[in-house]
């Protein structure tokens, strides 16, 4: 019994050390930000290589209130990239500490990672060919539709195709990108993701007049930034700033930024969201 409870004292002792993200830091001198390559336009690489986007700009305000936080002249922000087969991996194991991409909250993910407060609102649609537009998502009926693999988006649009007893080919694809050539090439009829997501893919094709956009959503995607678990110290450090830049309004020009540039405007429900958490100290 005592040599249980010694181990079970040490694999406490070991979790609560891998968690106090802040202490690392702080030894290290060194913020480990996850990006994407291909999340236009809330995470990926531009021209010259260098990851930027909505989520990335988020972080970086992130990484200057752990630098006041813990009073450092100076910290080093280390860029790694990720993808959605790696980023959970990435943030359990300490590879990064906070992932700054289009995460959906959701309880299930919350049983490996936690998250910030609410960074985006927006949901699952489906973009096709201009030639051949679906107007619906009721629209995929008897077409073939690419969705990226392991992400809410493909869950919840194989829901969809349950429940409303619609018979699609669904396939799927590593990433955006692909997604966008494969029905561009005419591989596929449609390509589902977050709808925001697919408006800034299909600006980044500098074509945009070749594809249509389905009119409703299938699904709700509230966005977080996604850290490791039980470490409320540095999960209060990353709200405090979202939540200064809420309530403040810093937010708008961040906004502005990256999504009016390309004509999307804040839904009713984005806006709420931003009132909504705009938490007070």
């Amino acid at each position: 019994m005592r040599r249980l409870l010694i181990a079970a004292a040490v694999l406490v002792a070991g979790s609560a050390a891998h968690a106090d993200t802040l202490q690392t830091i702080k030894n290290t001198g060194v913020i480990k930000l996850g990006y994407h390559a291909d999340a236009e336009p809330f995470s990926f690489t531009n021209p010259q290589g260098t990851p930027v986007g909505y989520s990335m700009d988020l972080c970086r305000q992130i990484a200057a209130a752990v630098q006041q936080e813990l009073g450092l002249s100076d910290l080093k922000i280390e860029l790694v990239k990720v993808d959605y087969k790696n980023r959970f991996d990435a943030v359990e194991s300490g590879k990064v500490d906070i992932e700054c991409g289009s995460a959906t909250i959701t309880l299930s993910r919350m049983e490996r990672v936690d998250f910030s407060l609410m960074t985006f609102v927006t949901g699952g649609a489906v973009v096709s060919r201009a030639d051949s537009p679906l107007q619906s998502v009721n629209d995929i009926a008897g077409k073939k539709v690419a969705v990226i693999k392991a992400t809410t988006a493909e869950a919840a649009l194989n829901a969809y195709v349950d429940r409303s007893e619609i018979k699609a080919e669904i396939v799927t694809v590593e990433d955006g990108t692909e997604g966008i050539r494969r029905l561009s090439d005419g591989d596929v009829d449609g390509f589902a993701n977050d709808q925001v997501t697919l408006i800034g893919q299909i600006v980044k094709t500098r074509q945009p007049e070749k594809f249509a956009l389905s009119r409703d959503l299938y699904s709700f995607e509230p966005y977080g930034l996604m850290m490791r678990r039980n470490d409320a110290n540095f999960r209060l450090v990353a709200n405090r700033a979202l939540a200064r830049l809420y309530r403040t309004g810093q937010f708008q020009p961040l906004y502005g930024k990256w999504f009016a540039r390309v004509g999307i405007e804040p839904s009713p429900v984005l806006i709420a969201m931003y009132s909504l958490q705009a938490i007070p100290e």
